[in-house]
């Protein structure tokens, strides 16, 4: 089932919610709750739930526990996902050092990067040839990437990791990348958010200033 990024991010949204509740003692919730908590409507949670089959009792409402699961399962969290990683600059040993991967059911497997001073087989997380990448995701059967390379090199390495057989690619360099019609590419412009929020907060600013 192909879905809108919006109900997505959603559902990611309820999953943190539901985790939120159930550290807090809470073994069933409702979707007002749900909906507080995310901030949609109640009639939204529910039809994004129906999308997938999930139904809770009026009554009853969601038993958190089962719901995390089934969510879990839709996003493809019911076992770890392994991902690489190109490009080992400052943002990708910042991607390295992340420890709430793995928490989310991923895993950076690799990295590969073209400098070779940057290259340590024996870490962690391995940091490998570029050239290596393409054996290693086929082998590996990996599906997804990040790339954190500069813009110039950006749309060669989502070349790359197309052909590879990668089908989802989270993209940090500052430049917007499409790939083919069967991939997903989701593109991070770090400074294009902060810029919006420096905006909006200056805004909010002047607009105080003006009453």
């Amino acid at each position: 089932m192909i879905t809108t990024k919006n109900c997505v991010i959603r559902l990611s949204r309820y999953k943190n919610a539901l985790n939120r509740f159930k550290s807090l003692g809470f073994v069933k919730v409702f979707s007002d709750n749900l909906a507080d908590a995310v901030g949609v409507t109640s009639s939204q949670v529910r039809k994004d739930f129906s999308l997938f089959g999930i139904s809770g009792n009026k009554k009853g409402g969601y038993k958190v526990d089962e719901l995390v699961d089934k969510i879990n399962i839709i996003l493809g969290k019911n076992e770890i996902q392994q991902v690489v990683l190109v490009g080992a600059g400052h943002m990708g040993k910042a991607l390295l050092k992340y420890k709430g991967f793995e928490k989310e059911g991923m895993k950076i497997v690799a990295c590969f990067d073209i400098d070779q001073t940057k290259l340590n087989r024996e870490a962690l997380t391995p940091i490998l040839p570029a050239k290596e990448m393409k054996d290693f995701v086929q082998i590996r059967q990996i599906r997804v990437g990040i790339i954190a390379v500069p813009d110039a090199a950006a749309q060669a390495v989502l070349d790359q990791m197309l052909e590879a057989g990668i089908k989802g690619v989270l993209n940090f360099a500052p430049i917007t990348l499409r790939g083919a019609e069967d991939t997903v590419v989701n593109n991070v412009n770090i400074e294009l958010e902060l810029e919006n929020v420096i905006y909006y907060v200056n805004a909010l600013g002047k607009a105080q200033q003006a009453q």
